[in-house]
């Protein structure tokens, strides 16, 4: 199978991979993956204590914890700085077919 394909501007190839998934059990919410984004790919959540998403800015919800999840799948280029900084390796990246 071939993938998507580009050429550097030296003429080196080069196969972007895109960001397809967070796990929501690995991140820590800390946003650095968020801050190095220029496509705006991502966007922070909470998890309350019934374990499912919601608002982290909602003062009426018990947070537990914050996460970054995918929001906007689309939109990212498959540069990899997201990956670069995450120190948990929460996130999934992958070539595209061709």
């Amino acid at each position: 199978m071939s993938f998507r394909q580009f050429i550097t501007r030296d003429g080196s190839p080069w196969v972007p991979k895109y960001l397809t998934a967070i796990s929501d059990e690995l991140c820590i919410g800390c946003g650095r993956c968020f801050k190095v984004c220029t496509q705006a790919v991502m966007k922070l959540m909470g998890i309350n204590e019934d374990d499912e998403m919601c608002d982290p800015f909602d003062d009426g919800e018990e947070i537990v914890r914050k996460v970054m999840v995918l929001d906007k799948a689309g939109s990212c280029i498959g540069c990899g700085s997201c990956q670069a900084v995450c120190g948990t390796n929460a996130q999934t990246h992958e070539a595209v077919p061709a």
